[in-house]
């Protein structure tokens, strides 16, 4: 059985290295500081998943006061194909109920069409828009989502 909680200090290193063997770090995003940013009010958190003190999924969930959004979903590779992913969403989905959140917005790469698949099946669709995005300070890597 897996149990959601929020993130605690000794969690950290933990999420960091489960989003990098899920291949979810990019060289342009510190995880450190998207940590310490969803951690530093009420309109954020990170949920950690864990069976038998291991963490084995993590999502970070944030909303707007009107529209939610999932980051960094992970299930560890040891883990997956079990509805850990299924079950870390829905901890998402109801953290987010419970704030009276009743929309969510999430990003999919482009190539990412497993994950893309995962979504589809739980209820998500594309929706109809442009998502545009601009670094607010200094200059976009050479490669850039």
């Amino acid at each position: 059985m897996i149990a959601y909680r929020e993130i605690h200090d000794m969690d950290v290193e933990i999420i960091i290295n489960l989003w990098k063997r899920c291949g979810l770090t990019r060289d342009w995003n510190d995880p450190y500081k998207d940590i310490a940013l969803a951690r530093s009010g009420p309109a954020s958190a990170i949920l950690v998943g864990k069976i038998d003190q291991r963490v084995v999924a993590t999502v970070m969930v944030g909303h707007d006061g009107h529209r939610g959004v999932l980051y960094y979903l992970a299930v560890d590779p040891e883990f997956q194909k079990r509805g850990f992913g299924r079950a870390t969403v829905k901890a998402a989905e109801d953290w987010l109920r419970k704030l009276g959140v009743w929309k969510i917005n999430l990003t999919v790469r482009a190539e990412n069409y497993d994950v893309s698949g995962f979504y589809e099946s739980l209820g998500y669709v594309v929706n109809p828009v442009v998502s545009f995005g601009k670094l607010i300070d200094g200059t976009w890597p050479d490669v850039h989502p």
